[in-house]
This record gives structure tokens, C-alpha cells and sequence, in this order.
């Protein structure tokens, strides 16, 4: 299974079944923060929808095409952090991530993209990740331009979040240029 552990009090660890009371108790929590940007939070309705978003991921790392993490602070979930589908012919993938509000602040998600960063370019050895993300999610955009991506252009009404279309601003980081950018962002 999938483990990295970012410091002494944050881990990322693939989510599990086992999991899925307590992913979609905080999904429930924080509902109204994650609709503002996410447009999966109304159909998840259920400890069963969300065991079947985890069974998803599951079949996702199986296959060695991506897969989900959750990320704990202090023991307690407090977000979800993976990689959407790796394309293995074209070595890139894109990266999605969400916190709970309670845990925002902290840097959790800074450090977590980092780490999977790390791990698509050296471990997995992949050349390319993008992050997307919608262009008045300012709290979302900080972490791409925090860490060194480079913003590549917008792609217009991609997105159909509940009753109306959001724009996307897409960031990319080559694996050539994710030494340099580290090393300016540490």
C-alpha cells in the first residue's frame, strides 16, 4: 500500500474501505465549503457513494494508474490528495486535492503536493504535471504558484459547477524544471 509520511504529524496513506465513514463524515462537515469549488459534493450522498469513490481509486492504484490519498493531521482525515489519471504514454498526470476548512492555514496541501511532486518525478518517473484549477479559487491557485508552476493558460467555462460554468487557469511543472523551482520554494 501506499504510505509518505510529510512530518512528524502529517501522513498521506491510500484510502481504504475502512475508511469511508469517516471520509464521508468529513465530506458531510464541510459541505458547504467544498460546493463553493467541487462538483462532486452533491452526489455524494452517501457512505455508500463514497465507498465506491474508494473502490474507484483502488481499481485506479491496482492498475498503476493513479489513485487516492487520504491525508491525516494528527490522526484525524483532513483531506483527500491524488493523482487523476496517469497517462504513462505521454508520462504526465494531473494532480486534485481538497482539505477541510478546519485544517486550512497549515500548509498541509503545500506539503502534500510537494511529496506527490517528488514522487511522480523521481519515483514514477514521470515528465509532466498539471494542476487546475478554477480562476477565483485563490486559496487553490496559491499552491501551484507556491511551489514553482508555471501558468500555462485558461481554458474557458470548463466546468459546470451546479448552476453555472467556472473557468480554469492550468498550471504546469515539467520534471526539467521541478529541481530548480524546489530549490527556490524551499
Amino acid at each position: 500500500m501506499f504510505m509518505l509520511r510529510l512530518d512528524a504529524d502529517t501522513e498521506l496513506r491510500l484510502l481504504e474501505e475502512r475508511h469511508a465513514l469517516e471520509l464521508h463524515a468529513l465530506t458531510d462537515q464541510n459541505r458547504e465549503h467544498l460546493r463553493r469549488w467541487l462538483p462532486w459534493v452533491d452526489a455524494t450522498s452517501s457512505v455508500e457513494v463514497t465507498r465506491r469513490f474508494i473502490q474507484k481509486g483502488l481499481k485506479q492504484f491496482a492498475a498503476h494508474r493513479g489513485f487516492q490519498a487520504g491525508i491525516w493531521h494528527k490522526g484525524t482525515l483532513a483531506g483527500v490528495i491524488g493523482y487523476h489519471k496517469i497517462d504513462w504514454h505521454n508520462r504526465k498526470t494531473s494532480l486534485g486535492y481538497w482539505l477541510a476548512a478546519s485544517f486550512e492555514g497549515k500548509g498541509i496541501i503545500t506539503k502534500a503536493s510537494r511529496a506527490l511532486i517528488e514522487y511522480a518525478f523521481h519515483e514514477l518517473k514521470l515528465n509532466r504535471i498539471e494542476i487546475r484549477c478554477a480562476i477565483e479559487n485563490k486559496r487553490s491557485r496559491g499552491i501551484p504558484e507556491r511551489l514553482g508552476f508555471i501558468q500555462e493558460g485558461t481554458s474557458r467555462q470548463a466546468e459546470w459547477l451546479y448552476d453555472h460554468y467556472v473557468d480554469h487557469v492550468i498550471y504546469g511543472m515539467l520534471a526539467s524544471e521541478w529541481q530548480g523551482a524546489r530549490e527556490a520554494t524551499s
